[in-house]
């Protein structure tokens, strides 16, 4: 009886369409994530989360990430740091403000993290149900241990009042391949097509396939039996029988597919990346790039973000983060989370309440445009926590910040902009792009080709870069070709599963030092 509750989650919760983040519930022409999946996926991209420290994949601790939710408000994004779990991160952090909060992590936390989790009050937690915190598969050390520790945990879970199960829905009916059109139809591929025409056209799908093959290396289990054993050992006998066994890994697939689809739309491709046209402006402490690796990061969760969203055309997700003067315990270094939003209809309103018209009708009054809360707006109003001025704040979005939304973004003291540029000067018939390109104050970061390779440097530079991986090794060995400033070094060339950065400025940027310069239905978009 133990695991009814999990099978539920698995089959009739996930049957259903999701409700809103802003409304009570969302019908319509397109696909969309139901908040479970979202978040669950972004706990197995946090992981993922680039590091300075190389952690050994033969450890038996393997690193976890880790997404706090509360009143179905994320109001944490936390990875395991060399020192600390990821469960014992979010204590640090929050404290007793924990009670009464979901807790999504990529593994099932160890005995050591949910005795203290539990203790705080937590409502939920809910797990990725592969190999576990305390590896299950690893030849580190005795196995022994390991199964010690599930049934420890198994006893705790037992005798708490928090609710530890697995939450995975089916993703809704062409959910894939309309990420997919999307992926490949957003404004970073499409730059990357229009700035470099004789680009081989399958590189989209090549880094795709590289990515689908890294990350079922990480989070799925191959062989089935050992996963069977993994299940039964941390308590999930039930889910060992067909036809819940297959569903379960059926929905493993299509989840990991998806995060990979999402993070091919941000690609390390040649020498594109998040860059300031005009380098003068990157001299000061507050105006320097971070490392591309967590730029790309932090724009691939604004991107599954953009999955949530309400409009039926356009999906936009924003990203809010912020740098400490020194480095904390967390695995994202001196980083941390302030908050995040999607563009939706307010808060409380039903499907039929307002317009969900674009300009194409020539009614004004039953467009959509003066109802819909953008992302940036819906980011800033649900933050967690405040922007202090003396520190490095930034905001990664999708697209272009429209006029609406630039004077927000520079009044709430936010130092950087991370954005896509394709629609920068534009000016439609209800919204425009006209400020983003005038605005002063504030650092302005956009997806183009490297400026100083423009101008013909780093000619004998590889022509394409694996993008972060599961474990994250250092260089020694500066890269020009992915310059984040006229002055930062950039960075090697990645292998599969292991993120190289550069020591001088990843380092620096992570230990807190200060800078220097340096035929399914059609889908419309």
């Amino acid at each position: 009886m133990k695991e009814a509750g999990q099978m539920q989650n698995l089959e009739s919760v996930g049957a259903g369409r999701s409700v809103s983040t802003q409304t009570g519930s969302m019908t319509g022409q397109i696909p969309r994530l139901s908040k479970v999946n979202l978040f669950t996926l972004l706990s197995l991209w946090m992981e993922l989360f680039p590091g300075v420290e190389a952690q050994r994949q033969k450890s038996q601790v393997k690193k976890t990430g880790l997404v706090v939710v509360k009143n179905m408000k994320i109001v944490g994004l936390h990875c395991s740091s060399e020192d600390l779990h990821a469960g014992q991160i979010a204590l640090i952090k929050h404290g007793s403000r924990l009670k009464n909060c979901d807790l999504y992590f990529s593994r099932k936390p160890c005995s050591a993290c949910l005795k203290m989790i539990v203790n705080a009050g937590v409502n939920r937690i809910s797990y990725w149900p592969a190999d576990p915190e305390i590896s299950l598969l690893t030849e580190a050390s005795t196995s022994e241990d390991a199964k010690l520790d599930a049934k420890a945990v198994e006893r705790l879970k037992s005798n708490s009042r928090a609710h530890v199960c697995v939450l995975l829905q089916p993703l809704v009916c062409y959910m894939v391949q309309f990420v997919e059109e999307t992926s490949y139809k957003c404004d970073f591929i499409q730059k990357i097509t229009k700035t470099v025409p004789d680009a081989n056209i399958d590189f989209y799908s090549e880094c795709k396939q590289e990515r689908i093959k890294e990350y079922e290396m990480v989070f799925l289990v191959s062989n089935e039996e050992k996963h069977k054993q993994i299940l039964m050992t941390i308590g999930l006998e039930n889910l060992c029988e067909n036809p819940y066994f297959s569903n379960l890994r059926e929905n493993m697939k299509d989840l990991i597919l998806l995060l990979a689809t999402v993070a091919s739309s941000v690609p390390s491709f040649k020498h594109f990346g998040f860059y300031c046209s005009n380098p003068e402006q990157t001299n000061e402490s507050h105006n320097q790039s971070l490392p591309q690796e967590i730029a790309r990061h932090c724009m691939i969760q604004a991107r599954l973000l953009a999955y949530r969203t309400e409009d039926h055309k356009t999906g936009v997700g924003a990203v809010i983060w912020a740098e400490e003067k020194s480095r904390s315990c967390d695995g994202t270094g001196a980083m941390y989370f302030i908050g995040c939003g999607y563009n939706a209809f307010p808060v409380g309103s039903e499907y039929a309440d307002f317009p969900h018209m674009d300009d194409k009708q020539k009614d004004r009054e039953i467009r959509k445009f003066r109802y819909i809360v953008h992302a940036e707006q819906n980011a800033l109003t649900f933050r967690c926590q405040e922007i202090k001025p003396e520190e490095r704040s930034m905001i990664f979005v999708t697209k272009c910040p429209c006029d609406e939304c630039v004077p927000l973004i520079k009044g709430a003291g936010i130092k950087q902009i991370y954005a896509g540029d394709v629609d920068v000067g534009r000016k439609k018939a209800d919204i425009s792009y006209m400020r983003f390109a005038e605005l002063e104050g504030v650092s302005k970061f956009t997806w183009q080709r490297n400026p100083s390779e423009v101008y013909g440097l780093d000619k004998n530079e590889p022509e394409r870069k694996d993008i972060l991986g599961a474990s994250h090794q250092l260089s020694s060995k500066p890269n020009r070709s992915d310059r984040l400033s006229s002055n930062t070094p950039g960075m090697k060339k990645l292998a599969p599963h292991k993120a190289t950065l550069e020591v001088s400025s990843l380092k620096r940027y992570l230990y807190g030092m200060t800078a220097t310069p340096s035929r399914p239905p059609h889908f419309h978009h």
